[in-house]
């Protein structure tokens, strides 16, 4: 596709952006590890990250039935929730950040699992170093004893959260999208998928493990803002992003893809923010 002069930059622009989503997934595999260690406070967030990456899914595939593009549907970005739940300062109730921070290392973990098992055999090399190989590596750090977690992850977050996603999330946005994608198949079943599923999978899987009695709802947590995480759960880049160049051949696909990342990730972010702001007494 390149020659020439183009040949060793594009090489090398890669190179830089494997590079990149390799100590992001570093970091992945360490907090996976870190945070997922207490199995009867991470039960519940993680039964409604499972509700909030299969029913995104399957709304996807009734909207747009066959496509490729369904796992990107699923992954929720951890930088961009707690972004936005920043911005709710002292009103905001630490429970929740608490379980929207275990809920998405959750929902990396199961997204991984998507990653090796439908998309494995279509890694090169390159990906999968980058992203099964070094959520592996962080993940089999973290269980070593006295190898300094806390340390490490208060090094990688802010790298991640400043730098690595923001210039990652950047470059692949700023590649196939055109003003044609905004009313696409593809672009308008991701925004519902994402806005409508994650709130509705997150809460309604929180809601049946209540009932159910498979796990309790804490008593700082109230279910109206279990539902408020999965709308801020809709934003979702950089491992959507990874799993759309994976398994999208099609480049107009993938700048469609793009699209409704953004677009869900606005209103999700919008709606997450006024949502949490004055919750619901339920």
């Amino acid at each position: 596709m390149f020659g020439g002069a183009f040949a060793l930059p594009c090489t090398l622009y890669n190179m830089i952006l494997d590079l990149l989503i390799a100590i992001f997934f570093l970091f992945v595999g360490i907090e996976i590890t870190a945070t997922l260690t207490h199995p009867k406070q991470v039960l519940l967030p993680a039964i409604a990250a499972l509700g909030g990456m299969v029913i995104p899914a399957s709304i996807f595939l009734i909207l747009n039935p066959g496509s490729q593009a369904w796992a990107t549907a699923m992954p929720t970005d951890l930088a961009l929730a707690l972004g936005v739940f920043a911005l709710l300062g002292k009103s905001a109730n630490p429970a929740v950040r608490i379980f929207l921070l275990t809920l998405a290392v959750a929902d990396d973990l199961f997204s991984l699992i998507v990653l090796a098992i439908f998309y494995g055999d279509q890694l090169d090399m390159a990906h999968s170093a980058s992203t099964l190989g070094a959520a592996a590596l962080g993940a089999s750090l973290a269980i070593i004893p006295k190898f300094p977690v806390k340390q490490v992850v208060a090094i990688l977050s802010p790298l991640c959260t400043f730098f690595v996603i923001p210039v990652y999330v950047i470059a692949k946005l700023s590649q196939g999208i055109s003003m044609d994608s905004i009313t696409s198949e593809t672009a308008i079943s991701l925004t519902i998928a994402r806005v409508i599923g994650k709130i509705l999978g997150i809460t309604l899987f929180a809601w049946l493990a209540i009932t159910l009695n498979i796990v309790r709802l804490p008593s700082a947590l109230k279910l109206s803002e279990i539902a408020g995480v999965g709308a801020l759960a809709g934003m979702g880049l950089t491992v959507a992003l990874v799993i759309s160049e994976v398994a999208v051949e099609s480049k107009e696909i993938q700048g469609d893809v793009k699209t409704g990342l953004i677009i869900s990730a606005l209103i999700s972010g919008m709606v997450g923010y006024i949502w949490l702001k004055k919750p619901l007494a339920l």
